[in-house]
């Protein structure tokens, strides 16, 4: 069975580390297909049909927390971050270059 393009975009969030960020773009392009954008649009289409997804740990190519208003809170993501150890300050991931996650 193929899975579709969100199918695979949720594959790949649900690998990103514990502690760890990822952005939309690095999604993309380890997937060969689609766009930044694509993969954003994918992930607002979650629901929970589809499992836990850590959706929080996706963010630009500038570490800023783009995603935050499809949360339930606008706080949710940064929230959530701060729980698993990642400093956010101001909507940013700080020391972003640290924390960013490339999958193989």
């Amino acid at each position: 069975m193929n899975k579709s393009y969100y199918e695979e975009v949720y594959e790949v969030v649900r690998q990103i580390p514990y502690g760890r960020v990822t952005t939309y773009g690095i999604i993309a392009d380890y997937l060969t297909l689609g766009s930044a954008r694509m993969v954003g649009y994918a992930l607002r289409q979650h629901h929970p049909g589809y499992g836990y997804i850590p959706a929080h740990r996706v963010v630009n190519a500038s570490g800023i927390l783009t995603g935050k208003n499809q949360f339930p809170y606008p706080d949710y993501m940064a929230d959530e971050l701060r729980k698993e150890g990642v400093e956010v300050a101001n909507d940013k991931v700080v020391n972003f270059r640290e924390k960013i996650w490339v999958p193989a």
